[in-house]
């Protein structure tokens, strides 16, 4: 008999270590691939950490797609979720982040092979990937971009497609939660044909199809309303959150003294005629009436998906082998929020002007004499409904190529094609600026009346057309082979080189009404109201190549050490899209530099005991700025939150476009330098170090320290760091012309530059106990997160540290994820208890002028703005499943995902996410108590 070989599996759900596998000596060593490295492998743990969620774990997890399955790992942090297209700017998307690093430095594959990215760099949409195709998933929790290309720093995720599959089974499943929306069913059926082994070939199909309904702020205490009353430390006070953009519409007149000097006066003609706020969602502040928004909204999207995968494995000879992959899947996501909010301009010859503002400019305190410049009505316009997107994607993936062995050496060939598209079409509420202009210049609508009888007035304005397309594709060519080369005295030192073309295509087709008036369409005099416009096509594309070399060595019996280093290729950036600084459409040409550099990765894995496993690397890597870093040009970015001022000189120009305390304009782009100016790939370095102990058979445990460094870090620098460090970024505070305003707005230009270093830290654990009692075969799973470091350094404001607070990118680092599960095994039923936890953060800061907190007084009325700083609870939700076996062919699952109905922690945000108020849906459970049923069966 051999030595005995100790597999020590550290899974995503805490699998721990496995008990030691023997083999007899004519039984042949299965070697097993392993993600975040090339050579095959007899022990399935190697010397970087990768966590592997089995068919039974996923199943176990109660999750309906692959995204909600990602983000129950408690190593994941900073993704996209659906409840950000809420108006938060998920567009659709639905992401994964490896330890808060971030989207666009997590690789996600599929089979090993990469996915069209949804967007211009490799940020996946998981949405695309059918959860009933899955059979397993593996994470490296470390950079891979050695193996896989540079942009893998912060890790890999690989879903690996089920295969050599010959039963048909059926799933079908169903969810509800407690609250009467948010009911979620799927169903799949997936069939194979012929063993791989023993006929020489296996077919296996496999179609799915899953929807999930809507749910909606206004049926959930925690989220109804903008208005929040709260406690803390003993003393009352509210959340304050609402829009200057109402209905009856509020009026903004700016004027000018005799003596020269201007002045800005808002109210509500409204209020001023009537003396009352008349209308839904509607609080008193001052003079004017604000909205609710947050009443409006959606907590979660509304969700569909179709998909269906096709594999074709065959044996060619006894040597090698050809397969084929093919994976088609349309997603929709409609996503509705608050109905169209626009600052529109009154014409100060206009009738509307006379009849609704000019009576009123002596009570408002306009001073006699004065001149008014011009006057601003901000809309809410709820009667042509709540504005909604629809982000259809359609993804197409192809993967063909041969495998086996030669001489000697294990090869693998394969082609990829992937493509991604995606619509957003108008499904409600935007509306044509030319066509409301006219109702309101007819007289047909009143903006400064109230609500509810107009809707038949405003729905020929509602628009219905597809605002943009966006398009998305790589083909990939690769060849890798693995051999051993020389011999050593604890074994044989196996080689794997390898070589990667890609060509990557990225387009961006916008509408005419989302392009607005420009150079290409000057006759175009039509805009979205509710929505934006400045935006302009892209159509880019890159070629990029990779080569690289591994190298294992078994120093002794107990340790391997692995070498691996990669060269990288990026050209310059293809533009066939591309404009001067006047908007004017110009040549295809380059863009950006070409970007190249060598990267390598050193890993030891030490086994001093049958017991005990240490491993430890060390690597750095590289990552090219994304198409659209650089070529998108620069385009209306929509509405700032609200900002005091930066201009504060009367003799700047821009002081004339000042609205004290408001929400101000944004313009976003990508930066087409070329030599000193442009932009660089960045840099990283890597480091783990961890170990795995098992004492006993039945109890492991497992730590994992990891380090990553990033300089020359691509940053667009956010909305609060412009606004509030003028003086450092005057530069991007810009005069432009609003096409739907029709007038000069002061804005903020948002570009990327290679501005920050940034520094993560953090500790990953994952220990297990399972034991046999008399009631069955218990199993207890404890993984989780421990960060020790989020921060980024920019010029000119210094060291952001984010781990547990609201930064100023409005996101969250979270300083502890974990998840513990129980499960008991019987000889029919298996029953399991799961504790998700979240650790509180600081919450976001206030001041008195940013209008968002107000303190209660004695008898229960509002006071004044005050300033506040609190933190956010932490949040633990607890989840049930029983699974019953009733025969081979029949299984039947039943579960209650947050038993306990745990409502989010209460959070002031007001930014990041989506429009939603009270809680923040990123980080927490929005539907509450949800109860669910699965049933397989095969056959």
């Amino acid at each position: 008999m051999s030595r005995s070989v100790r597999l020590i599996c550290a899974s995503g759900l805490a699998l721990g270590m496995h008990a030691a596998v023997a083999q007899t000596a004519d039984a042949p060593i299965q070697r097993v691939e392993i993600t975040g490295s090339s050579i095959k492998r007899i022990t399935a743990e190697g010397a970087l950490p990768v966590q592997t969620l089995s068919k039974a774990q996923i199943e176990q997890s109660g999750a309906t797609s692959v995204a909600d399955l990602i983000a129950t790992l408690p190593s994941m942090q900073g993704f996209t979720t659906s409840s950000m297209s809420v108006n938060g700017g998920g567009g659709g998307l639905q992401s994964a982040s490896i330890h808060s690093i971030g989207e666009g430095y997590t690789l996600v594959l599929l089979n090993g092979r990469r996915l069209a990215p949804a967007t211009s760099g490799s940020t996946v949409n998981l949405a695309s990937i059918p959860l009933a195709a899955v059979e397993k998933v593996e994470i490296l929790t470390d950079g891979a971009n050695t193996l896989y290309g540079s942009d893998a720093i912060a890790g890999v995720v690989n879903f690996i497609l089920k295969k050599n599959q010959t039963d048909a089974i059926v799933d079908v499943s169903y969810s509800q939660p407690g609250s009467r929306h948010g009911q979620t069913t799927t169903a799949s059926i997936s069939k194979g044909w012929g063993e791989l082994e023993k006929d020489g070939y296996n077919i296996l199909v496999s179609a799915a199809h899953d929807e999930t309904q809507a749910s909606w702020a206004k049926d959930s205490d925690f989220s109804k309303s903008g208005v929040v009353p709260f406690y803390k430390d003993g003393k009352a006070y509210s959340l304050y959150q609402l829009s200057s953009n109402s209905i009856p519409g509020t009026a903004t007149v700016k004027y000018t003294e005799a003596d020269g000097t201007p002045g800005s006066k808002a109210f509500s003609p409204n209020l001023f005629a009537t003396g009352a706020c008349n209308g839904p969602n509607l609080f008193r502040v001052g003079n004017r009436c604000l909205y609710d928004y947050s009443a409006t909204v959606q907590n979660t999207p509304s969700l569909k998906r179709d998909s269906v995968f096709a594999s074709f494995n065959a044996k060619i000879n006894e040597n090698a082998n050809f397969f084929a992959e093919a994976l088609g899947s349309s997603f929709s996501n409609t996503a509705q929020y608050a109905p169209p909010a626009q600052p529109l301009g009154v014409p100060l010859n206009s009738a509307l002007y006379a009849k609704s503002i000019a009576p009123y400019l002596s009570r408002l305190g306009v001073p006699a004499g004065a001149t008014v410049d011009s006057t601003t009505m901000n809309l809410r316009l709820a009667d042509a409904g709540g504005r909604a997107d629809r982000y259809k994607t359609v993804a197409k993936h192809l993967a063909f190529g041969v495998d086996g062995t030669f001489k000697g050496f294990d090869y693998r060939a394969a082609f990829t094609h992937s493509e991604n598209k995606q619509t957003d079409t108008a499904a409600g509420g935007y509306m044509s600026l030319n066509a409301f202009d006219a109702l309101v210049t007819s007289g047909k609508f009143d903006p400064f009346a109230p609500p509810g009888t107009s809707q038949a007035v405003l729905a020929p304005a509602v628009l219905t057309n597809e605002f943009s397309v966006t398009k998305s594709s790589i083909d990939q060519l690769q060849a890798s082979a693995t051999t051993e080369v020389f011999k050593m005295p604890a074994g044989a030192a196996q080689l794997a080189v390898g070589a990667d073309f890609t060509r990557q295509k990225y387009s961006e087709a916008p509408d005419a009404y989302s392009q607005g008036t420009n150079k290409q369409q000057p006759d175009f005099t039509d805009a979205i109201v509710g929505g934006g416009a400045g935006a302009l096509p892209i159509d880019a594309s890159r070629k990029n190549w990779g080569t690289y070399g591994e190298l294992l060595l078994p120093v002794l019996k107990s340790m391997d050490l692995t070498a691996s280093t990669r060269y990288d290729s990026f050209g310059a950036v293809t533009n066939n899209k591309n404009f001067d600084a006047d908007g004017n459409l110009i040549g295809s040409g380059k863009q950006g530099e070409t970007a190249s550099k060598a990267t390598y990765k050193l890993a030891l894995r030490w086994n001093p005991l049958d017991s005990l496993l240490i491993r430890g690397s060390y690597g750095t890597g590289f990552k090219a700025p994304t198409l659209t870093n650089i070529v998108k040009p620069l385009v209306n970015g929509g509405s700032s939150q609200f900002h005091n001022c930066p201009i504060t000189a009367p003799s700047d120009p821009r002081f004339k476009l000042c609205n004290g305390k408001a929400e101000y304009g944004l313009l976003t782009g990508g930066n087409a330098a070329v030599g000193a100016g442009a932009l660089k790939p960045e840099e990283s370095k890597q480091a783990t170090l961890g170990f795995r102990l098992e004492p006993i058979p039945s109890l492991s445990f497992g730590f994992d320290l990891w380090d990553v460094k990033l300089k020359n870090q691509i940053q667009t620098l956010s909305e609060d760091l412009v606004f509030g460090n003028p003086a450092v970024y005057d530069s991007l505070l810009r005069t432009y012309f609003d096409p739907i305003q029709k007038q000069n707005v002061l804005v903020a230009a948002l570009t990327p530059f290679n501005l920050s270093t940034a520094h993560y830290q953090g500790i990953d654990w994952d220990h297990s106990y399972k034991t046999n009692t008399s009631l069955g075969k218990v199993n207890v799973q404890w993984t989780g997160t421990f960060m020790t470091k989020a921060e980024q350094d920019n010029p000119g404001t210094g060291l952001e540290k984010n781990i547990g607070r609201f930064n100023s990118y409005a996101d969250v680092t979270f300083r502890v994820i974990s998840k513990l599960t129980a499960s008991l095994r019987t000889e029919m039923f298996t029953h399991s208890l799961t504790a998700n936890y979240h650790s509180g953060y600081a919450d976001q800061e206030y001041t008195e002028d940013n209008s968002v907190v107000r303190e209660v007084l004695a008898d229960g009325s509002l006071g004044d703005y005050v300033p506040l700083t609190r933190r956010v609870s932490s949040y633990t939700t607890f989840d049930w499943q029983t699974k019953a076996q009733f025969s081979k062919q029949f299984t039947l699952t039943a579960g209650i995902k947050n038993l306990a109905n745990i409502d989010p922690p209460f959070t002031m945000r007001n930014a990041g996410g989506g429009n939603q108020s009270g809680f923040d849906p990123r980080y927490t459970d929005a539907l509450g108590r949800t109860f669910y049923l699965t049933g397989n069966y095969k056959f």
